[in-house]
């Protein structure tokens, strides 16, 4: 969104179906990311009006911010999402979310965002538009700002239609610390609700395939229930969202950041009829696939039931349950308990089971 020319006047109406603005062109053209009056009327006429605030309207090189007193956190992400729609989000709520809840799991607050755009010639503008509606929505629910970005365009056959890239920064106190480091012997895992809704709704919507129940994803910004849990207690040792590589991903980062062994019984995960059924279908264990909207805390064993009962509390917390526990038996290793006692190491898949869901 950087631009050197003056900003054009221009005047939009948004009523309840958002029309796409009205331009000589319906789909993204090289000019569009030149620095002429092609890439002013994208700003003026598609993202200004949907990002619009006292600091990006300013249409600098760069956003100068207000920040709180105390620490920064900062996070980037980059989502190439294919499909960019599916049942329950798309590319452009994941931008907003993913990147909200990457810098939240430190505890952080988070403010503000930069938002990169990497567009193919010929992209459709009414999707384009649909995109960035998303993303004000999103931002709007996380109660963040987009204060800074850019745009550019490639060739046809370039790229595959739009990738977005999103920074996020946050406010910090001083007081609270949370890092995989910190698990001690004794400390329960929790997860906050049910596994693989945002991966199996990405492909079944890939493959064309339908189930008896809908599955969608799950993409929600997490910052109201962090804040949530931090109320409830501020003894949190370390909170991590499972996307790409999901559960066991996240598992194992933990153990290997704590050189410590988790345990976790994997009669109480909880995975939705529908999604346990298309991962069945396709050969795929819900504990790879990533989550958009679901959070894993490590809290001490007296802080576990006051945690979840707070989390309860919260809408996307309704599912919450502690999962397991850290232990000092096989450091480094996730180990699954059936019902029966039975133990199963949980490690990294070896390849790619869903490519591009994130």
């Amino acid at each position: 969104m950087k631009d050197h020319n003056r900003k054009e006047n221009w005047s939009y109406a948004c009523g309840l179906t958002c029309p796409v603005p009205l331009t000589d062109h319906d789909s993204v053209q090289l000019a569009h990311g030149s620095g002429g009056k092609l890439s002013a009327e994208l700003i003026s006429k598609f993202f200004q009006p949907r990002f619009s605030n006292n600091i990006l309207d300013r249409l600098e090189d760069q956003a100068v911010l207000e920040l709180p007193p105390g620490r920064l956190a900062f996070s980037t992400d980059t989502f190439v999402v294919d499909p960019l729609f599916f049942p329950g989000g798309s590319i452009g709520d994941l931008a907003i979310n993913g990147t909200v809840n990457d810098v939240c799991m430190c505890g952080a607050t988070p403010l503000y965002l930069s938002v990169g755009f990497v567009l193919e010639e010929g992209l459709s503008l009414a999707v384009l538009h649909r995109i960035l509606l998303d993303m004000e929505k999103s931002a709007g629910r996380a109660g963040v700002r987009v204060v800074t970005g850019d745009t550019k365009v490639v060739h046809r056959g370039g790229g595959d239609k739009v990738f977005i890239n999103t920074a996020g920064i946050g406010g910090l106190g001083d007081d609270l610390r949370l890092s995989a480091a910190s698990l001690r012997v004794g400390d329960k895992i929790i997860l906050s609700g049910t596994l693989a809704d945002h991966g199996m709704a990405v492909m079944a919507c890939r493959q064309g395939l339908s189930f008896q129940a809908s599955i969608a994803s799950d993409t929600v910004p997490l910052n109201g229930l962090v804040n949530e849990m931090l109320r409830a207690s501020r003894g949190i040792r370390a909170m991590r969202d499972p996307t790409r590589g999901g559960l066991a991903a996240t598992l194992n980062e933990f153990a290997r950041s704590a050189n410590l062994g988790l345990m976790v019984d994997r009669e109480v995960l909880p995975v939705r009829p529908e999604v346990a059924g298309a991962c069945e279908v396709l050969g795929i264990d819900p504990l790879h696939v990533a989550n958009e909207g679901k959070l894993v805390a490590v809290a001490p064993p007296e802080e576990a039931d006051k945690l979840v009962a707070a989390m309860h509390k919260h809408a996307l917390g309704r599912e919450a349950v502690v999962i397991g526990e850290v232990v000092e038996a096989h450091p480094g290793l996730v180990a699954l308990k059936n019902n029966l006692g039975v133990l199963q190491v949980l490690d990294l898949p070896m390849g790619e089971q869903l490519p591009r869901i994130c």
